[in-house]
């Protein structure tokens, strides 16, 4: 019970955390730069790197261990709203696409999950992450009835968070083992 608090804990407020650095500082960036952008989407949706990794880490723990902090962001964004039924689709999409993807490749035969005797495929988890985002962006979009450049911009955004997300724990690690 303990493992599933701390697990809790530290995945949905890294989710928050990202969530609330994507709407207060990039998307302020991204509307200084690109004013004429017709979409509400973050170029750069830093919480579905945190929702790939969840899942790679955690399997389908990452389900429950997600859903307070998607449900909080939901709230945040949009309120009360977030009771209305493609609202609801729209969290159990985001919760759960990225779990059940990494079980598909497993189902198939190649299980992506990080084990202590081998290195792990971080191409392969961004191929899993790219796969997800245009899952999710058809199923959200579907679910509150977007216009076409909506799935674009989800796309976009969700792709190159995981990728910069990756790559700023990457330096991150690498800068706190050169310090131990």
């Amino acid at each position: 019970m303990r493992d599933w608090i701390s697990e809790t804990l530290i995945a949905s407020s890294a989710y928050v955390l990202a969530s609330i650095f994507t709407f207060e500082v990039l998307m302020p960036l991204q509307n200084m730069f690109f004013p004429q952008f017709p979409s509400y989407a973050s170029l750069l949706f830093l919480p579905h790197g945190v929702r790939v990794l969840a899942a790679w880490l955690l399997g389908w723990r990452a389900i429950f261990s997600l859903l307070p902090g998607v449900f909080l962001v939901f709230v945040m964004v949009g309120g009360w709203s977030v009771f209305l039924p493609s609202r609801l689709l729209a969290i159990v999409v985001a919760v759960t696409t990225v779990p059940a993807v990494f079980y598909a490749f497993k189902w198939m035969g190649w299980d992506l999950f990080p084990k202590p005797d081998r290195r792990p495929c971080w191409s392969c988890v961004m191929g899993v992450g790219v796969i997800t985002s245009v899952l999710v962006a058809i199923l959200t979009n579907a679910a509150f009835g977007s216009a076409r450049v909506e799935y674009i911009a989800f796309l976009i955004g969700d792709i190159s968070g995981l990728f910069f997300l990756m790559l700023g724990l990457y330096f991150a690690f690498r800068f706190w083992d050169r310090r131990a």
